[in-house]
């Protein structure tokens, strides 16, 4: 039996995933990370806790195994992909916190883009101009951050998103790559040329020796250290930004074929094949992923910054619940929301609407509303954002999605995925594997070390979990949505 290693590190905490030969999951290990908040619209990382996650989430799912490193045929790693890293090449030390992909500071360097500019640098990247993505992040280190300026000033400065920073320090010899999925979410990638635009780092005064070398989502770029924590050398053979990932782990090969996966953001894309279509509905344009070398693949994608986060306020700053999984009970205690509509557009809204402007608001509340008719719209609001995604994917491409393929950690929530059905009027079904974005990583490593040998080969391993039909009337759905438009008219402006 062979067995492949998935580091799975996101937004809120790390994973490490050990699949067999046949796509099952062996064993698993996950740690949560902090999130530092030190002022509104900052949302920051400790890249070596991130590291000291790894390290322990690694060694706890090898040792629940009953294996040892050197059993493993390959790793694939698998990230959140906007959040920025810079360290000094010598040291290998970080030169400050991680700026996360919410996070908003870097909103005024893009406001001072010519928007004529804007809309040429859109075109080469497929990506509107929005702090979410990498460029503006790493500007404003350069522009902020004596320690960055010390080391660009010294040329020991490195940039990375997370994927190549995990590389750089699991790899012998500190190898610096990333692959073309996580390049084509920096602002910074030429989607024809799949390379670091010259224009593009001018823009943003991003120094090209300070970033990664652009490979493919799938081959060896190099081997773990025996000494390092997996105790031997094993090729680190896939690299892909975590929702391309869930594509490959979805086993959307073909044009047309989506996913959409609810983890801290949620995230749907649709494979476009070697076609780059440019949206026109407020989708991005990005990089599927490349298998080695065959042509690279593209997608559509439509961006939700706040999904299971949302879950996550409800318990942290509100104290509403204990633990996530609480919310499920908690909302179905009620047969609905009673009025109330929450737009957690804690970071602005993303796709379709790419409104910095909007923060989050509560509405309809009266004074029967509960604690439970604001656990019930917070998983609303989860399907209301996914339904504005999948409607302008829909237009965009003329496809209609008749079963939602969906994955992610709320999934399991049995009711939430029965409003998605509701509100989309559209089936939802969910694979047996629902963390289909560490087993994509796990796949794109497989394929590269040869366990196995095609594409057609993974096809076979698909299988269906749960499957949702829709359960209330086209009309009260559209009721539903009605007042969702309006809510989201009300978070509109306030910054």
């Amino acid at each position: 039996m062979s067995y492949i290693g998935a580091i799975d590190q996101g937004t809120t905490s790390t994973r490490f995933m050990i699949f067999d030969e046949t796509g099952a999951v062996v064993s698993t290990a996950q740690m949560e990370h902090t999130q530092f908040l030190p002022q509104a619209g900052w949302v920051e990382h400790d890249p070596l806790e991130i590291l000291r996650a790894t390290h322990a989430v690694i060694k706890e799912a090898l040792s629940a195994a009953g294996l040892i490193g050197a059993d493993l045929s390959a790793i694939g790693i698998t990230n959140q992909r906007e959040t920025t890293v810079a360290w000094n090449a010598n040291t290998g030390v970080p030169l400050n916190k991680a700026i996360v992909w919410q996070d908003t500071r870097s909103q005024p360097i893009l406001d001072a883009i010519d928007p004529e500019l804007a809309e040429r640098i859109t075109f080469r990247t497929g990506l509107p101009l929005a702090p979410y993505f990498s460029a503006s992040k790493m500007s404003w280190m350069l522009q902020n951050s004596p320690t960055v300026q010390s080391a660009f000033d010294q040329q020991e400065l490195k940039f990375g998103t997370v994927d190549s920073w995990l590389v750089w320090n699991l790899s012998e010899g500190n190898i610096h790559v990333t692959d073309v999925s996580n390049a084509s979410r920096t602002l910074l990638m030429n989607l024809e040329t799949l390379e670091w635009d010259a224009q593009l780092l001018s823009v943003f005064g991003i120094p090209r020796e300070s970033l990664a070398v652009i490979k493919s989502s799938s081959e060896i770029y190099g081997y773990t250290s025996s000494e390092g924590v997996f105790g031997a050398r094993i090729p680190i053979a896939g690299i892909v930004g975590d929702q391309h990932a869930a594509l490959l782990g979805q086993l959307c090969f073909e044009k047309g074929e989506s996913k959409t996966t609810y983890g801290t953001g949620n995230f749907a894309l649709i494979n476009t094949g070697d076609e780059i279509v440019r949206s026109k509905k407020g989708l991005l344009t990005t990089l599927a992923f490349k298998l080695g070398d065959e042509p690279a693949k593209y997608a559509l994608e439509g961006s939700v910054a706040v999904t299971g986060s949302a879950v996550q306020w409800l318990r942290d700053q509100l104290g509403i619940i204990e633990k996530s999984s609480d919310i499920e009970p908690l909302a179905a205690s009620v047969p609905d929301t009673a009025g109330v509509y929450f737009v957690p557009a804690f970071s602005g809204l993303f796709a379709p609407y790419w409104r910095g402007d909007a923060r989050g608001v509560i509405v309809g509340l009266t004074r029967a509303a509960t604690k439970a008719h604001i656990a019930r719209a917070t998983l609303e609001a989860v399907c209301y954002q996914t339904h504005d995604v999948i409607r302008a994917m829909e237009e965009e491409t003329g496809v209609r999605i008749k079963v939602l393929r969906v994955d992610g950690g709320i999934t399991q929530n049995q009711l939430c995925m029965q409003l998605q059905a509701d509100i989309l009027q559209t089936e939802v079904s969910r694979p047996v594997v629902a963390e289909t974005t560490a087993l994509g990583a796990a796949y794109a490593a497989g394929l590269a070390v040869g366990v196995w040998k095609s594409k057609n080969e993974l096809l076979t391993q698909w299988q269906e979990s749960h499957h949702w039909y829709p359960s209330i009337s086209p009309d009260a759905a559209a009721a539903g949505l009605l007042n969702w438009e309006k809510a989201i008219e009300r978070t509109l402006n306030w910054v």
